[in-house]
């Protein structure tokens, strides 16, 4: 048996349910056939990005975030993307805002000495100063990988790899370092395929984004020509 908990079936009964009228069918197609992936949804994004600032209990955090994806179901669309990817990105982005949220108010109570204060200070400025164009970086990155993904990988297998990694890049909420084991397991999750070969492929992916991500930071520009070298090899 498959040991995927969100598969083809369960974004067909996600269209499915989005189309019935009656809500006692709806009801029965939820609770047969897509409460159990919303769940495991759920918990695997809590403990896989660590979603631990909560004054309640990971269980009731899960319930909650599962009860926000079924209120969002009627939103997915079918032929516009993933229900995998989609449901993932609106339960992360709510995790998010609600960690956030609750981070905030801990660090409001916490006693910190000068020293620790001083550094969260410091690192703290150097957030709020580089969010923004590192989002505009990922937005030029992805822009870049998309044009030369022709010549960087040749097999159908690692293009799809490559595309997947694409729509992660894209939302770029959902990617906090580019190096986290999550990306693997949300690749996995997409393409079904096994990690020795998306392993393959960032390493490829990850070459050109040292490059170009330390010119960014270095002279504030994208150059693309910093990765000439790599074609050539």
């Amino acid at each position: 048996k498959s040991k995927n908990y969100f598969t083809q079936e369960t974004e067909d009964a996600i269209i499915e349910y989005n189309n019935e009228p009656d809500d006692r069918k709806r009801n029965d197609i939820y609770q047969e056939r897509i409460h159990y992936a919303f769940d495991k949804l759920a918990e695997n994004i809590i403990h896989t990005f660590k979603f631990y600032y909560f004054d309640y209990s990971s269980i009731d955090v899960k319930n909650e975030v599962v009860s926000f994806l079924v209120v969002n179901m009627h939103k997915f669309q079918e032929g516009k993307g993933k229900a995998f990817s989609y449901f993932s990105i609106v339960a992360k982005n709510y995790l998010i805002m609600a960690n956030n949220s609750n981070y905030k108010k801990l660090k409001t109570h916490m006693e910190l000495d000068s020293d620790e204060l001083r550094k969260k200070t410091y690192f703290d400025d150097i957030h709020e100063k580089t969010a923004f164009s590192y989002e505009y970086f990922v937005k030029l990155f992805v822009r870049y990988l998309g044009k030369h993904l022709p010549n960087l990988f040749k097999s159908a297998r690692d293009k799809q790899i490559a595309n997947a990694v694409l729509e992660l890049f894209r939302k770029i909420d959902i990617i906090e370092n580019f190096n986290k084991k999550s990306l693997y397991i949300l690749i996995r999750e997409m393409t079904g395929i096994k990690t020795q070969y998306i392993t393959s492929v960032l390493k490829v992916m990850r070459k050109h984004y040292k490059l170009l991500w330390k010119g960014y930071i270095d002279t504030g520009q994208f150059d693309e020509s910093l990765t000439e070298s790599l074609f050539s090899k």
